[in-house]
């Protein structure tokens, strides 16, 4: 068995896993997202670091045979900076953070953005390593001159527990990494003025590799010193994995805080003149990428609506039954997040709406309004990423049977729901087995989850509902306003 460790943004679990991709135990612990001023968005090393260890115990004293391997996923983009032992140059900046909203405005503006996109296929939004490097060099260029090491959640994880500087290829990908090649464009970092700060890259880890847990991280874990470690890739590459997606034109959707969504691939394709938005990612798999669509927030937009109304997530069920599809003529656009949009287009001004409200509109129409719009988002993404087989879900929000069925209805495909939680350790399971020469059946895998029909009627009534909602977009965009940093 392997033990899985997925380090979300706003929970980390661990869970121990059997060859049949069945969770023995599974064990959570909620982080803590730092807001120290609008739009900015922080997280401790050194507390993300303890909630991995926490659950790893939990789960590695129940193990009743050998652990094989620690394999670990988590969070993409931000910037962790670190010194050359691991130890946080100031806090974690999130992805979800917005402080260098100015920066992107500037390389929208210039050309740099379209730039990058052109060379890299990588579509920058202000949480990305890119403008988070370029914003420190300018503000805060202390901070880069002590850090030994900008990476992401995987590898500031993995450093800690076996003292390697790495990175996975996944990782890598988000912006500056010639993905078929895996090497850094050198263009791409002068483009972005931080061809002097290339030091702090690690280079990507070769496909296979395992790195050796210490012996101080292993009595901390309850696990055996030299218990290999696999790094990567990170949570949505794992979950698209993870989840069953295996043919070339499948689709993934992560409705979790971010709404994951991805497709596979067989090469990786840039239009230098289309939205620079979006990221091709290096996988595992030889000759396989993912043309990943990420919008900024998925469940995060349900979960401002039930609370502006006075509802909890419990109630979802109940209130997506009193309102029929349409929501009382109510219609919304997700876009809550400070950071604004960054896929399938880049708007750092990107706001949400409400538009249909009336005096007869119910809290069960504003929710289902919302549900409804995510799902718009969903369809619009996964199209844009080059959808032709399959979708699978996971996430939160995949764990409501009247969410998934909309978005089962908006998308007009069957969609393929895993019963197991933990998708993304799963799928970074997957990894480690295959780097110890012990992969799994994954097609056993992938039959262990439940299938989500549309409805006929409900998908023509959404296809129209989908074209409106396009139209929205369009009318809304030139009324956003600039963002005022604080």
């Amino acid at each position: 068995m392997i033990i899985g460790v997925d380090v979300g943004t706003s929970v980390t679990k661990a869970s121990l896993l059997g060859r049949d991709g069945s969770a023995l135990l599974t064990r959570g612990v909620r982080s803590t997202l730092h807001r120290p001023a609008p739009g900015l968005v922080e997280q401790d090393l050194d507390e993300v670091v303890d909630s991995v260890v926490q659950v790893v115990r939990q789960v590695a004293a129940a193990a009743t045979e050998p652990v094989q391997a620690l394999a670990i996923t988590g969070q993409g983009d931000g910037l962790w900076l670190r010194d050359e032992h691991g130890r946080g140059v100031g806090r974690v900046i999130s992805w979800l953070d917005a402080r260098a909203a100015g920066v992107l405005r500037d390389w929208e503006a210039s050309g740099v953005q379209r730039k990058v996109h052109a060379l890299t296929g990588s579509g920058m939004f202000p949480g990305s390593a890119g403008p988070l490097l370029a914003h420190l060099a300018e503000h805060e260029p202390e901070r880069l001159e002590r850090a030994a090491v900008a990476g992401y959640c995987v590898d500031a994880i993995v450093q800690r527990f076996t003292g390697e500087v790495t990175v996975d290829a996944s990782d890598a990908s988000m912006p500056f990494l010639d993905v078929p090649e895996r090497v850094y464009s050198t263009e791409a970092l002068e483009a972005c003025g931080i061809a002097e700060h290339r030091r702090l890259l690690a280079d990507t880890t070769p496909v296979g590799k395992l790195f050796a847990l210490s012996g101080k991280a292993a009595a901390e874990l309850g696990l055996p010193s030299g218990l290999p470690v696999s790094a990567g890739p990170f949570d949505l590459p794992a979950c698209a994995f993870g989840s069953g997606v295996s043919d070339i034109g499948d689709g993934s959707l992560v409705i979790g805080t971010t709404l994951g969504c991805q497709v596979l691939r067989d090469e990786v394709v840039i239009d230098p003149r289309g939205e620079p938005a979006g990221m091709w990612l290096a996988t595992p798999i030889p000759q396989r990428y993912l043309r990943v669509m990420p919008a900024m927030v998925g469940t995060a937009n349900l979960d401002w609506v039930l609370s502006t109304t006075g509802s909890s997530v419990e109630q979802l069920e109940t209130l997506l039954a009193q309102s029929r599809p349409g929501a009382g003529g109510v219609s919304a656009l997700s876009f809550l997040s400070s950071s604004g949009e960054r896929a399938p287009f880049v708007d750092s001004r990107a706001r949400g709406q409400f538009t249909g409200l009336s005096l007869e509109t119910t809290p069960a129409d504003m929710v289902r309004a919302m549900c409804e719009a995510v799902a718009y988002a969903a369809r619009h993404n996964l199209e844009s990423a080059g959808l032709s087989g399959e979708v699978a879900a996971c996430g939160g929000g995949a764990r409501s049977q009247a969410w998934s069925q909309i978005f089962a209805d908006v998308l007009g495909r069957p969609l393929n729901v895993p019963h197991e939680e933990g998708v993304g350790a799963r799928g970074a399971a997957m990894t480690a087995w295959d780097s110890l020469g012990e992969p799994v059946d994954r097609e056993q895998w992938a039959a262990d989850r439940r299938v989500v029909h549309p409805d006929p009627r409900a998908v023509e009534f959404y296809d129209r509902g989908y074209h409106d909602y396009l139209t929205a977009i369009e009318r809304a965009r030139p009324h956003w306003a600039p963002v005022e940093e604080g």
